[in-house]
């Protein structure tokens, strides 16, 4: 069942010279980010020059997994085929590495990370766990599928133009596993490419509160996202291996 075109879319120690500015928390950490100044420099550490882009990519990254990791736990509890089973498999491990690098380097560039997952993304949780058997492998799939195409050629960007070797580093990590889940979500066979490619490239514009994640609350302890060794999945760039069309 194919989503409805309504349906929004939806990162080690050391001395650091920080700016203000780069204690407080983005305004815009959504998918879409509507700032104009991503390029300005927030703080300048040890590491490289700290950008808006930098510090909203790693609290996108640690937001992603804050929904995507729970989603995966259902599909493998729910999920009708084995494909759909190791596809939420495949999420688990990969969101508990990047969540892992997140919280290693967000106190190296003093930033603050969510607990929560942005409304828009608690909203995908939701809207696949109403629903049963099939329906349910095909939204979450092509849920999942829209926003991790959105994500991809963010991680490029953010990758090529970062100077700050911390993020590239999250960059490098994220462009792995990002692609990995594409690559197991496809061979469900559920991903409706039409609808797909279309929600990537028009997405709605939502209110920003939909978009930002809340902020941590003072004193509170960082989630944590366990660690899945027991499922021996691992989530490095999948090798290609094309077919005959």
């Amino acid at each position: 069942m194919p989503i409805s075109r309504n349906f929004g879319t939806a990162f080690v120690g050391g001395a650091l010279t920080l700016t203000l500015a780069a204690l407080a928390y983005p305004a815009m950490l959504g998918v879409q980010n509507a700032t104009t100044s991503t390029s300005r420099i927030v703080a300048n550490t040890r590491f490289g020059p700290l950008t808006e882009a930098d510090r909203d990519f790693v609290v996108k990254v640690r937001s992603a997994g804050l929904w995507e990791y729970p989603l995966g736990e259902i599909a493998m509890k729910r999920g009708t085929t084995s494909a759909m089973k190791e596809a939420g498999a495949h999420l688990v491990v990969g969101h508990a590495g990047l969540d892992e690098l997140c919280r290693k380097i967000a106190p190296e560039l003093n930033i603050a990370l969510p607990n929560q997952a942005t409304p828009q993304q608690q909203q995908f949780v939701a809207t696949a766990d109403s629903k049963q058997g099939k329906e349910f492998d095909s939204t979450a799939v092509n849920i999942m599928r829209v926003t991790h195409g959105q994500i991809f050629p963010v991680i490029a960007k953010t990758r090529a133009s970062t100077e700050n070797t911390l993020v590239r580093q999250l960059a490098d990590l994220a462009n792995d596993t990002v692609l990995d889940h594409i690559t197991v979500l496809e061979k469900t066979g559920l991903v409706n490419f039409d609808q797909v490619n279309f929600q990537q490239t028009t997405p709605p514009k939502l209110p920003k509160v939909q978009l930002t994640p809340p902020p941590p609350q003072p004193g509170a302890p960082v989630l944590v996202l366990k660690a899945r060794p027991d499922l021996n999945v691992h989530t490095a760039s999948p090798t290609a291996t094309p077919t005959v069309g």
